[in-house]
């Protein structure tokens, strides 16, 4: 006799209920389309190859961002974290600065 074992509970194609958005339209679990995809694929590639060199400082982003930005270091592309007031006031000062689309972990976080 074979056991009774129900379906599993996320093997399900339908919408899952959830709150909507901040714009008003619900969240889906459906699949990204091909082409919202392909550019996420395309904008972390060129992510990858905007780091490949540039240098990790870690919290001391904005700190070494200002001493380029005043001549007190030299320019060489580096990459961090910064807090949200940080990095307001480094724009603030006008030291070029842009977030990155998709999270960096710190070289010592790797496998």
């Amino acid at each position: 006799m074979a056991p009774a074992v129900p379906a599993k509970g996320n093997t399900k194609a339908e919408v899952i209920a959830s709150p909507p958005r901040a714009d008003g339209k619900p969240v889906s679990n459906q699949p990204m389309p091909a082409e919202v995809e392909k550019a996420m694929q395309a904008l972390a590639q060129a992510q990858e190859k905007a780091l490949t060199n540039s240098t990790w400082v870690g919290d001391q982003f904005a700190e070494k961002s200002r001493a380029m930005h005043y001549g007190e270091a030299d320019q060489t592309p580096i990459h961090g974290q910064a807090t949200l007031e940080e990095a307001k006031s480094l724009v603030d000062e006008g030291v070029q600065v842009a977030p990155l689309p998709f999270p960096v972990a710190p070289p010592d976080k790797l496998n």
